[in-house]
């Protein structure tokens, strides 16, 4: 290095190293970017040269320098933002592409490649222009590149910088044919490293608001994958908050998709009647998909299109019956059990199934006439009757039973008589009713299903106590 470049080099780093950032001149950092420019050159013509990787040190400690300056002189200063987003960002990008292209993973390379995403990060933030040029030089390449990186950091930061400049506009580029991957490596990226905030924002904020992009995603996905985004699309269910209003169409099409996932693939969770398929992939998410459809149907806005959604009623009792049926049939995880004792837990993923399928059949349901009907058309009624009874693996599911037989028989007089016609017959065991909190009363000819509030109360307080299965 000439000794005109080292001192310009020095004074660049006085200027920086004094915390004087906002009132640098604007020829400080043209003199940086020259820096950074030359730098590139030399380590291009090293690399050309097949000189020796170590020659390669001063260069790379300079350019870490340089954007380590620079990421800290983009810190809420819109002014230096504007000033680097001229230049600097192509020039940057160049520098990444080319530093991944050198065979070493020395900490020196890292280091450079680290402070480089977080100056784009940092120069991104709050500025339009800067996230303009970022997209135009960096997508989709330079973010496939750092996604798969095998350093935690330099995945991180290039999230952050993905965070940051995505927009709705954007994430629809991710539709686009090989654009795909990005979001599938970002899916993969939360899945590995669970503490990782930015993927788990760039999910909750960006792709689960795009209903295309999330079922372009699902089809591609392993069902490991699938279950991780059934999983984060639950927290976004669960935070009730964090739904805005413009978002509920959204999310009506994410019930509806994921009402047909359901459909298809729940005969897969019967393969959990196999000790040895206890961890059945497929199953496990038929499992998650469920959950979720139990979410969506507890809010009022995404019910009314699950009620009217063609056959999911009936493949939520289909379901039900098989799964009762298999248990009768043999003991595994769908036969009802007392053998566990207060101090024991069963952490077999398929425990809460048929309370959680019971669940979703009273929830569909609730005020709708139609499907009352078709629950008695169905024998949907001495089915759910029959799973009342208090069972370790399926928690709850009396309580849930109630709920279900409550919102069947509201202001449905057949529903209503079939009940007490079983228990006048014998079909219906009148203290398994009593056990469930029912009663029968009779009112002239007519047969009234009552559940007493007391009964009610002491669920509730039950539920807030442990929480729902």
């Amino acid at each position: 290095t000439s000794s005109t470049f080292r001192a310009r080099t020095d004074t660049f780093f006085l200027v920086m190293a004094s915390s004087a950032f906002e009132t640098a001149e604007e020829s400080v950092f043209q003199d940086v970017l020259e820096i950074l420019t030359s730098t590139s050159s030399a380590i291009e013509q090293i690399c050309k040269d097949s000189c020796g990787l170590g020659d390669l040190d001063p260069c790379l400690l300079l350019v870490a320098e340089c954007f380590r300056c620079l990421r800290n002189a983009c810190v809420e200063c819109a002014k230096n933002q504007h000033v680097l987003s001229l230049g600097f960002i192509s020039t940057s990008v160049h520098l990444i592409k080319l530093l991944d292209g050198i065979q070493t993973k020395e900490e020196l390379l890292l280091t450079a490649l680290r402070c480089s995403l977080q100056f784009l990060g940092n120069v991104a933030a709050g500025n339009g222009d800067s996230q303009n040029s970022i997209w135009k030089c960096a997508f989709p390449d330079l973010f496939l590149t750092c996604l798969a990186y095998n350093d935690e950091k330099i995945v991180t930061y290039c999230c952050m910088v993905l965070f940051t400049c995505l927009n709705s506009e954007r994430v629809r580029e991710l539709l686009y044919p090989g654009n795909l991957t990005v979001a599938l490596h970002i899916l993969r990226v939360y899945k590995q490293h669970l503490e990782s905030e930015w993927s788990f924002l760039i999910v909750t904020e960006h792709l689960l608001k795009c209903p295309e992009l999330v079922k372009a995603l699902y089809t591609k996905l392993s069902n490991q994958e699938r279950v991780t985004l059934l999983e984060l699309l639950m927290v976004k269910i669960n935070d009730k908050n964090s739904v805005t209003s413009e978002e509920v169409d959204v999310f009506v099409q994410h019930a509806e998709f994921l009402a047909g996932c359901f459909q298809e693939n729940c005969g897969a969770v019967l393969k959990l009647t196999a000790a040895a398929d206890a961890e059945n992939e497929e199953a496990l998410v038929t499992i998650r998909l469920l959950d979720v459809l139990c979410e969506m149907t507890s809010n009022n806005n995404q019910l009314e299109h699950l009620q009217a959604f063609p056959g999911l009623l009936e493949t939520a009792i289909d379901t039900l019956r098989l799964t009762h049926l298999a248990g009768k049939q043999a003991v595994n995880v769908f036969t009802a059990t007392h053998a566990v004792t207060g101090q024991e837990e069963i952490s077999h993923p398929a425990v809460g199934f048929k309370s959680h399928l019971i669940r979703l059949i009273g929830n569909l349901c609730y005020k709708n006439k139609e499907n009352q009907d078709k629950v008695y058309e169905l024998d949907g009624i001495s089915l759910i009757l029959d799973n009342c009874s208090i069972d370790d693996n399926n928690p709850f599911v009396s309580q849930w039973a109630v709920f279900a037989i409550r919102n069947v028989t509201e202001q449905n007089e057949r529903n209503q008589a079939l009940i007490a016609q079983m228990e006048q017959r014998g079909l219906a065991d009148s203290s398994a009713l009593q056990s469930m909190g029912l009663e029968i009363q009779q009112r002239d000819d007519k047969f009234i299903l009552q559940t007493p509030v007391c009964f009610l109360y002491t669920w509730l307080n039950q539920l807030m106590k442990k929480g729902p299965s």
